[in-house]
């Protein structure tokens, strides 16, 4: 654990963490708070929740370029300032808003939510040597998977006995709350040796969005697109089964496996490839479908549990790598939105297959779009021709398990920064 110890070390480290989890805890739990007041408190459907969810998602997935692009612009403190002055106006607004309007305002909301992960991503390349950024990179997105567990149970505990209105009051003070603490902190998104790079101007798009970035964004997808249809191919069988209430204890297994997981892959001496992390969960994945009780549902999360954790975190690391410093936001925002595409289109196209077949086609249907996700980055980062002459040297990208990247163990003055999501 000294790799973990030299990261939380780092000046303003720990502070930085602290306070993104705190925001994207909240974030996290946002869709639920949401999905609870339009079903516990307009007494409406679960459709008609969805719906505001939806709305929510798809401003979270349109607005994580436009954000990442301001702050390549502005800084991150401007950015942070104006959506947490938006996120007050829609907290304390959504208890007085009726249905049509609440749908338009939850777009907005998501489409100008706190950029607490964009921050910190970058932030964490930026404070961190080449030698602390897998390590780094793994203990956010461990962050993520805390957020994950935590968030919506306490949503859905705290609806069933205070009004929802009032749940929705307490997210929206813990984004607000965390999003004022980043900003306070303010910390730095270039390296001290990348400080000019705003002022060499933003590189064009087709320099840096190339074959490679492609390759990074398909599994950023592919990722997430696995891990919620797991969720939902989980609730599927136990609901066949009859034990549908152990669903939260097969997710938090899942959930504590892949905190075990991502801690253990920062830990490693060398990181293994982008590619091969994504495939392996995918293999992994399938064979839950053969699990038909709670019990066995465990012994496979642990299996796919391990994997999750550390295929986000390497996907982060590789968008920080390719990412020029001037657009280092814009790339950021575009694998959130990756990563919030594939949340969204996950659980409809694997509720698809279980409609189609039973349970267990959803599990297949979740490994199948983790493997060919796996399979195209592969397929795309090996046609690169930057791989004949990249600094970069990460394995992630050029499917080469043998390489380093370069500087790992030496300090490059403070480096990079990075994007990865969370569950």
């Amino acid at each position: 654990m000294t790799s973990y110890r030299q990261v939380l070390a780092v000046p303003g480290m720990a502070p930085l963490l602290s306070m993104s989890l705190l925001a994207r805890t909240a974030i996290t739990a946002s869709v639920m708070a949401l999905t609870m007041y339009v079903v516990l408190g307009l007494d409406m459907s679960y459709a008609a929740a969805g719906g505001v969810a939806a709305a929510m998602t798809a401003g979270m997935a349109l607005g994580g370029p436009l954000l990442g692009r301001m702050i390549d612009w502005r800084g991150p403190r401007v950015v942070l300032r104006v959506t947490v002055v938006l996120q007050v106006v829609f907290w304390l607004s959504v208890p007085i808003l009726p249905y049509g309007v609440l749908l338009v305002a939850a777009f907005a909301a998501g489409l100008l939510l706190v950029p607490a992960s964009l921050v910190t991503r970058q932030a964490i390349a930026a404070m961190t040597t080449a030698g602390q950024r897998r390590a780094a990179f793994a203990l956010e997105s461990v962050q993520g998977e805390l957020a994950y567990m935590v968030g919506p149970p306490i949503v859905i505990l705290c609806a069933a006995k205070v009004s929802p209105g009032v749940v929705a009051w307490g997210v929206g003070a813990a984004i607000v709350a965390g999003g004022v603490g980043i900003a306070l902190l303010n910390p730095p998104l270039r390296a001290e040796d990348e400080a000019e790079a705003g002022t060499v101007g933003r590189p064009r798009r087709r320099e840096w969005l190339g074959p490679d970035m492609i390759a990074v964004l398909v599994m950023a997808f592919g990722v997430t697109m696995l891990l919620s249809g797991t969720d939902l191919a989980i609730v599927a069988t136990l609901e066949e089964a009859g034990q549908v209430s152990w669903a939260a204890v097969v997710v938090a297994v899942y959930g504590v496996s892949s905190i075990v997981g991502g801690l253990v892959y920062g830990a490693l001496p060398r990181p293994l490839p982008t590619w091969l992390l994504l495939g392996l969960l995918g293999l992994a994945t399938i064979p839950a479908g053969l699990a038909h009780d709670w019990p066995w549902l465990c012994v496979a999360g642990v299996g796919a549990g391990l994997l999750a954790a550390p295929t986000l975190s390497t996907v982060a690391d590789a968008v920080s790598r390719l990412a020029p410093a001037g657009v280092r936001g814009e790339a950021t925002g575009l694998q959130s939105s990756a990563l919030s595409a594939g949340f969204a289109l996950g659980s409809p196209i694997v509720g698809g297959a279980i409609d189609l077949s039973v349970p267990a086609g959803g599990f297949a249907a979740a490994g199948l779009a983790g493997l060919a996700a796996a399979l195209i980055g592969c397929l795309l980062s090996r046609r690169s021709p930057a791989r004949t002459r990249s600094p970069l040297g990460d394995p992630g990208l050029a499917g080469a398990p043998g390489l380093e990247p370069p500087g790992a163990g030496a300090r490059s003055g403070t480096s990079r920064r990075s994007s990865t999501a969370s569950r």
